[in-house]
């Protein structure tokens, strides 16, 4: 006897001598193929129809998708400034093509090294001491007891998010001032020397951090605090009956629940390295810092808006958004293998 299965799941069990049942054996096979063939057919008909009956569905999203293609990937076309040498007369199109030299001149240039370690040390002290402080916020906040301290907590955290960039930066200033700001006039009143901050380049890097901490940490709170609220209250009864502290309801509960949002957050973050917020290191730069506060966003402002040079400047940018780009992908692949977490 001999048993065999067919494409379309039909089992003939058949002598091993008749003919006739192994001739036909063939013809079944074919008209399996067919069937699968024609429910692949079927198939796509049938997310056609779907795609027909919710039309008005996709009718929502259009504006969307013309707002992404005519101001997100139209504008790519003007990455060929990068590979041109680009004269306002002939238009991008009728610029000469030059390759690589912009990006040959922009690594041979005497400052590339400085601007490189400047945005690289900026995004890596961000990351290192900027990204837990929500993620620690948040987790205190869940297990404190008074509401009116953790509602009056996330309002006084969440307001320098709404503040102007500008006016940060101002306040900044004016409480860095060596004659009248706070904070010199507490260390003179301590006994020390006034120092001005905002001149000093050794202190650029740790101003930058710290304002950025405190104006953005409040805010990106929210993600943890939302994540957490999915947490089961029976799973914080059950640690109270088996007498588990605080922390032990942080270390078993409470980070496993942030664990996928930290990690595509951070994945997030690593691809953003490059990144770093020209706003602020913008108003923040002086005559004094800019050995320090140089960074590749700026240098871009410099080069592209200032000097005119809108090819060099392309390409500067495009260097800048391909390693962005590396970065992500590096990231998310060491996620994916270790943490088995990742955004694709």
């Amino acid at each position: 006897m001999l048993t065999q299965q067919l494409g379309c799941d039909i089992i003939i069990i058949v002598h091993e001598h008749d003919n006739v049942c192994q001739n036909h054996m063939a013809e079944y096979e074919a008209v399996c193929k067919k069937k699968k063939r024609g429910v692949s057919v079927i198939s796509k008909r049938t997310k056609l129809r779907k795609m027909i009956e919710d039309y008005d569905l996709y009718l929502l999203i259009l504006p969307g998708i013309i707002y992404l293609l005519i101001f997100a990937y139209g504008p790519m076309s003007g990455l060929q400034l990068a590979f041109r040498d680009y004269r306002f007369v002939d238009g991008i199109w009728g610029s000469p093509w030059v390759g690589f030299a912009h990006f040959e001149r922009f690594f041979n240039m005497f400052l590339f090294r400085e601007v490189m370690v400047n945005t690289v040390l900026i995004s890596i002290y961000s990351i290192i001491f900027g990204f837990p402080v929500p993620i620690i916020m948040a987790l205190l906040l869940n297990h404190l007891r008074s509401k009116i301290f953790v509602r009056t907590f996330r309002t006084v955290s969440y307001a320098p998010h709404f503040i102007s960039m500008v006016i940060m930066v101002g306040m900044l200033i004016f409480f860095l001032n060596p004659r009248t700001g706070v904070v010199n006039i507490i260390l003179s009143s301590l006994g020390f020397d006034t120092v001005n901050f905002m001149a000093r380049p050794q202190y650029f890097r740790t101003i930058f951090i710290a304002s950025s901490i405190w104006q953005g940490s409040g805010f990106a709170m929210i993600i943890y605090t939302a994540s957490l609220s999915s947490v089961d209250p029976a799973l914080y009864e059950a640690a109270d009956i088996d007498g588990a502290s605080k922390l032990n309801k942080i270390l078993h509960i409470d980070l496993p629940t942030l664990k996928p949002t930290i990690i595509i957050l951070l994945i997030l973050s690593i691809g953003n390295l490059m990144n770093v917020g020209f706003e602020r290191v913008f108003l923040m730069q002086n005559d004094l810092n800019i050995g320090v506060s140089e960074i590749i966003p700026t240098y871009v402002y410099r080069a592209g808006l200032l000097r005119g040079n809108h090819d060099f400047a392309t390409a500067v940018g495009l260097f800048n958004t391909v390693v962005n780009f590396g970065l992500l992908v590096s990231a998310n692949w060491i996620s994916r293998k270790v943490a088995g977490t990742s955004l694709w």
